[in-house]
């Protein structure tokens, strides 16, 4: 196997737009027993990485940023969150390889408050949510205020996208709810807010199509093929990445739950033009993130 023809580890590009801590701050204290059942799906073994050996590994097949998400999920699942100080730290301290998005619970009475200070204080320049975990509707009005702030700062949202491994195969999934992950939900969130840059992230099996069809039709959303090798992503999503949607489909992987090297093997055998592996692979997510 090799690498996608365009990538050159002498000269890292790539911008992976997902990716987790490698540490018990995520794998241990935030996730929980629901992070153990995802790791079992995946067939991982959670072993804490640092953060040293993440960018030597990224680095090695071209990677040269990750977005590192926070996560905050504590009011539905009991688990305290990835504290957003945490991630602004980190990202000071590999300012050359973190982008630091922070997350908000939208449980909690002090999400506006916090979503403020996550940009105001700590310069962190996103916003990852997890729908399934936080046990939240994003098109519920109760959550307007919340997404009025975040527009009115000017930074963009990761939204999880489609089913999800936390809690599979624990007895009623741990209590969480897949319905939170139909990006249909979405659809009233960016029709509302159009100036708020929404990316999806994976591929959302079981609603790839409305996913397709969302991304298509709202400006202002896009999605990533983070969570899912390429090998088993659907072949409706490929076409689409290749084709209509080349400007809208980022790189990620869900990291440390998948292996960069890997995944990016898989993608190099799936045929796509250089134009559109340069356009997912970085292009696409400087003009996101701002980067370019």
């Amino acid at each position: 196997m090799s690498l996608p023809s365009v990538v050159d580890p002498d000269d890292p590009r790539i911008i992976d737009t997902h990716a987790h801590q490698p540490t018990e701050e995520f794998l241990f204290d935030a996730g929980g027993e629901m992070m153990q059942d995802a790791a079992k799906r995946f067939g991982k073994e959670m072993v804490p990485n640092s953060y040293e050996e993440m960018k030597e590994e990224y680095r090695a097949v071209g990677i040269d940023k990750a977005v590192l998400l926070g996560w905050d999920a504590e009011t539905n699942t009991g688990n305290p969150p990835v504290p957003n100080e945490y991630v602004a730290e980190v990202r000071d301290e590999h300012d050359d390889f973190f982008v630091g998005f922070g997350s908000v619970d939208p449980l909690k009475d002090d999400c506006v408050e916090e979503a403020r200070r996550c940009v105001e204080d700590l310069d962190l320049v996103g916003f990852k949510f997890q729908q399934i975990a936080q046990g939240f509707d994003p098109s519920d009005p109760e959550h307007e205020e919340l997404f009025d702030t975040i527009e009115d700062l000017g930074v963009p949202c990761v939204f999880h996208g489609g089913n999800s491994t936390l809690g599979a195969c624990a007895p009623g999934g741990r209590g969480l709810k897949i319905k939170y992950g139909d990006p249909m939900l979405l659809d009233d969130v960016a029709a509302e807010h159009p100036d708020l840059q929404i990316l999806i992230a994976h591929p959302a099996f079981p609603w790839e199509k409305e996913q397709l069809a969302i991304c298509q039709q709202k400006g202002n959303v896009y999605m990533d093929l983070s969570g899912w090798m390429p090998a088993y992503i659907d072949d409706q999503v490929l076409h689409y990445a290749k084709t209509l949607l080349k400007d809208k489909v980022m790189f990620g992987t869900d990291y440390p739950m998948l292996d960069p090297q890997k995944w990016l093997h898989q993608f190099g055998e799936l045929d796509f033009p250089e134009e559109v592996q340069r356009k997912i692979l970085w292009e696409n997510a400087e003009e996101f993130l701002g980067l370019d």
